[in-house]
C-alpha cells in the first residue's frame, strides 16, 4: 500500500517560449482558460484530490503566480464598495489557507527532473504527486484523485497515461508495457522521447505523477538525458523493478496547453462544459464553423 499522498509539486519555472510574445512578461501558467489561469486548475485539482501541501517550483519573473494566490486588500475593498459580491467571492475562494502553499526556486533551467529535485526538502521522505499545469484534464473525477485511489491499491509509483499516434512518440515519455487490464498497466520500462521506430509502445506519460521519495536519490545524481536536461523520466525508469510501478489510463480528456492548438481547444471544451457558457460557446463555434463571423456584439 502506498503511504498517504499529502504533497503535490507543481513545476512552474519554464519560460513558455512557444507562446511568445504573450509570455514575455506573463508566466505561461497564468494564461487563462475561459476565466481561470492554468495554474489555478492544477491547484484546484490537487486540493480536490485531498492534497494538503502545494509546492510551487518557480523561477525568475514568476511573481504573478505568487500574487495570484495571495490576498489583494485593495481589490477586495473596491469589489465590496461596488457591491460585486460574486466577484469578491471568486477572488477570495482561490486563496488557500495560510501555509498551504510553499515556494522554492529552480535557479537554473536544467529540466523537469531538476525542478522536482528542487522541492525535495519541502516534500520530505514520503510519497508525493507532481502536476504539470500545461496538461489540463477535463474529467468528472479529477485525474489526480483517480491516480491516488489507484495507488492505494497498487502501492508504489503511478503515472497517468494515454495512447498517442506513433509518429508523436518523440514528444513524450513512452512506456514499455507489461501486464495490461485495460485501465492499469504494469510499467516495465520508460523511454524519454524515442524515435517512432524505436518506441516500445504508443502509451505516453502525461503531466500527472505519484512518486516514491526514493526518486530524489536518482535525481540527485544530476545525470543528463534527452536535450541535455535532467529528465524526470530517466529517474523514474531507475525505480522500476524496485517497487511497484504502474500507468493509469485515466477517465477524462487531456489538453496539451503547451501548444497553441491545444490551448485553443481547451478554451472551447471548458467553455462548452460550463452551464453559464455553453449556449454562447455553442453558438460561436457553430457560426465560425459555418464560415461566417457573428455580428458585432451578438455573443
Amino acid at each position: 500500500m502506498a503511504g498517504r499522498i499529502r504533497t503535490a509539486v507543481l513545476p512552474v519555472a519554464g519560460l513558455g517560449t512557444r507562446f511568445l510574445p504573450a509570455t514575455k512578461a506573463i508566466p505561461k501558467e497564468m494564461l487563462p482558460v475561459v476565466d481561470r489561469p492554468l495554474i489555478q486548475y492544477a491547484v484546484d485539482e490537487a486540493l480536490a484530490a485531498g492534497i494538503e501541501n502545494i509546492v510551487l517550483v518557480t523561477g525568475r519573473n514568476k511573481a504573478a503566480i505568487e500574487d495570484h494566490f495571495d490576498r489583494s486588500p485593495e481589490l477586495d475593498r473596491v469589489l465590496e464598495s461596488r457591491g460585486k459580491e460574486r466577484e469578491l467571492e471568486a477572488v477570495s475562494r482561490i486563496v488557500p489557507e495560510a501555509g498551504r502553499i510553499s515556494y522554492t526556486r529552480q535557479p537554473d533551467a536544467l529540466g523537469l527532473g531538476h525542478a522536482v529535485w528542487c522541492a525535495r526538502e519541502l516534500v520530505g521522505n514520503e510519497p508525493f504527486a507532481v502536476l504539470l499545469a500545461d496538461d489540463l484534464v477535463l474529467a468528472d473525477v479529477p485525474c489526480l484523485k483517480q491516480m491516488i485511489e489507484a495507488a492505494a491499491d497498487t502501492g508504489g509509483s503511478i503515472v497517468a497515461v494515454e495512447d498517442v499516434p506513433r509518429e508523436h512518440t518523440s514528444r513524450y515519455g513512452i512506456l514499455d508495457v507489461g501486464a495490461d487490464d485495460g485501465r492499469l498497466v504494469e510499467v516495465r520500462g520508460l523511454v524519454e522521447k524515442p524515435d517512432p521506430a524505436d518506441a516500445p509502445s504508443t502509451l505516453s506519460v502525461i503531466g500527472r505523477y505519484v512518486l516514491m521519495p526514493e526518486i530524489f536519490g536518482h535525481l540527485g545524481a544530476m545525470d543528463r538525458g534527452a536535450g541535455g536536461e535532467i529528465q524526470l523520466t530517466d529517474s523514474m525508469a531507475k525505480m522500476i523493478g524496485h517497487s511497484p510501478f504502474h500507468g493509469l489510463r485515466f477517465s477524462g480528456r487531456r489538453f496539451d496547453c503547451g501548444s497553441k492548438a491545444g490551448f485553443l481547444e481547451a478554451n472551447i471544451a471548458f467553455a462548452l462544459a460550463r452551464d453559464d457558457m455553453r449556449d454562447a460557446a455553442t453558438k460561436l463555434v457553430r457560426t465560425y464553423a459555418a464560415g461566417a463571423p457573428p455580428a458585432a456584439g451578438s455573443a
